[in-house]
């Protein structure tokens, strides 16, 4: 069976949101505010209480020294005027025994005593709380010497006091805040709940009247504007599907009253329909023009942004380190001018000027670089002469010329190929193909220099010859393997990837050696890459 979930209103849902996020919000930070202001108080107290018993031990040195405690007991009585002390001991130091011993004591009106504190003296020479009182022990030092100690005990009823009437006031606080964000939210609520109390009537209205030429007034929230801007399209849908009907049966009532009018009215129908349908085969015919423009564009914007790209870098920073080099020799011959060239300002002027000239070469140089690779997309390799070669021996000749550039990633090439196998092609264009093959799987396929493996197979039937090329690296994203031969698409933008290395491969099996090459998207593992070429005659 279904499970329903309680039902709600959006005034209930929204008003109980708003309670709840308000509550939470108030008791958190006035949780964190009395947690920060009753340790902030705490700190005060054992401040304080700390410099008045710095001050009693301060004021005891003559009389502890002159055991005179008559005198002492006098002085203490002054403190009957500070609420928060409540209880104040002096030890002495026995001359014999030398043992703190009792020397005086002041307890403030209404305050029992307290017990001797001679053996707590190591524990509350920090402040220590207790539940309803603070306690403190200082020594008495006269020269370096400790004479006696102070016991002070202060009360805390000031601060419960404190808490208590802040913990009221927190709470008054709150319940007006929530009585306020309560109210707030009623308000919203009808902001929000009218216009769809207004739309549920009208809905109501259009189906119990059929009024579908009412519409939805627009209001100042933008979710209900589109929700009314969405009924009122489907109401105008609906009153324009009604009207057809109407009309549609008129139509039928007067194809009713005469066969002859009927029969001509369908042939007029039939008429303009075969003309309805000729003007879409020839907007399809347009479409597909302008779809085959638009692909076309897009390859040419997708080659052009790519050729930016790559151009661009070193071409700006050649720019960079010549702008560099010309302020640096405006500099050195304002020097010059005013005549105050040295020749710590030339060494560094000459320093500087070669690394902008070395920048300068290098980045022109990756840049005519660049421009040959893209050259080589696009030059015809009709002009090399057709060759017969060993598919073998070219097979080996290939890795040994690469070893140097694949030893890094040690990977171990297999080749399955017959000695007796030979064809009729151009050996430049395939070489460069199998190199970059080679070099792509090195750059982009393997990782580390662990299990690496590249397999070259061939197979040859009546008509064509298949070279099958394997690697198990980490094979090619999803996302590019149906534009792996387009101009420009790599994995690596940025990191000294071009994007043309498969182009050009594409390019020279299909211009120049005449045959064809496909990526098998269905390879569980690594890259599979398979090249077909035509086989002439003399072929073996």
């Amino acid at each position: 069976m279904p499970i329903f979930s309680t039902q709600t209103s959006i005034r209930k849902a929204l008003t109980n949101a708003v309670m709840l996020v308000t509550a939470l919000c108030l008791s958190l930070s006035i949780s964190i505010s009395t947690y920060l202001d009753v340790k902030e108080q705490k700190a005060l107290i054992v401040d304080k209480i700390s410099i008045l018993s710095k001050i009693i031990a301060y004021n005891a040195q003559i009389t502890v020294l002159f055991d005179d405690n008559e005198t002492e007991s006098e002085r203490l009585k002054s403190f009957e005027s500070v609420p928060l002390i409540k209880n104040i001991h002096i030890y002495s130091i026995d001359e014999l025994s030398n043992e703190p011993v009792f020397f005086s004591s002041f307890n403030a009106n209404r305050t029992p005593p307290v017990p001797i504190k001679v053996g707590s003296i190591d524990n509350l020479l920090e402040p220590r709380f207790k539940d309803k009182d603070i306690e403190l022990i200082t020594p008495i030092v006269y020269e370096g010497d400790t004479i006696g100690y102070v016991y002070v005990r202060g009360g805390l009823d000031r601060l419960n006091q404190y808490i208590n009437r802040k913990i009221i006031i927190d709470i008054l606080l709150t319940l007006f805040v929530l009585v306020l964000v309560y109210f707030v939210a009623r308000r919203i609520q009808k902001r929000i709940a009218n216009p769809i109390d207004e739309l549920s009537n009208l809905l109501q209205d259009v189906s119990k009247n059929h009024k579908y030429e009412t519409r939805a007034q627009k209001n100042n929230i933008d979710e209900i504007n589109q929700l009314a801007g969405s009924l009122n399209i489907m109401l105008a849908r609906t009153q324009k599907q009604i009207e057809r009907h109407e009309k549609d049966k008129q139509e039928i009532k007067q194809l009713n009253q005469s066969l002859e009018e009927k029969v001509n009215q369908r042939t007029i129908a039939l008429r303009e329909a075969n003309q309805e349908l000729l003007n879409t085969l020839e907007r399809m015919h347009q479409y597909q023009n302008q779809i085959v423009e638009n692909e076309k564009m897009a390859s040419l914007g997708q080659m052009v942004a790519g050729v930016a790209h790559e151009v661009n870098t070193p071409i700006g920073l050649g720019i960079t380190g010549s702008t560099l080099l010309r302020d640096k020799l405006a500099e050195i011959h304002t020097q010059f001018e005013q005549k105050t060239l040295t020749s710590a300002h030339l060494k560094r002027f000459i320093n500087d000027g070669i690394e902008n000239l070395d920048l300068i070469y290098r980045n022109l140089n990756r840049a005519a670089e660049l421009v040959s690779s893209f050259k080589k997309v696009a030059v015809n390799q009709d002009v090399e002469v057709t060759t017969k070669i060993n598919l073998n021996n070219l097979l080996s000749d290939v890795v040994m010329s690469m070893r140097s550039e694949i030893q890094y990633r040690n990977p171990k090439i297999t080749i399955n190929c017959s000695n007796e196998v030979s064809i009729e092609t151009k050996s430049g264009p395939l070489q460069q193909v199998l190199q970059q093959l080679l070099s792509n799987s090195v750059i982009h396929a393997f990782s580390d220099e662990q299990n690496n493996e590249i397999t070259f197979n061939v197979e040859r039937n009546e008509s064509s010859l298949s070279i099958h090329y394997f690697d198990n690296g980490i094979g090619v994203e999803k996302s590019i393997r149906k534009r792996i031969f387009d101009p420009f698409v790599t994995t690596k933008r940025g990191e000294g990837g071009s994007g043309l290395g498969m182009h050009l491969v594409y390019n020279l099996v299909t211009q120049a050696l005449g045959g064809s090459i496909v990526y098998d998207e269905l390879a569980d593992e690594g890259a599979h890459f398979i090249i077909t070429l035509p086989l002439q005659e003399g072929a073996a």
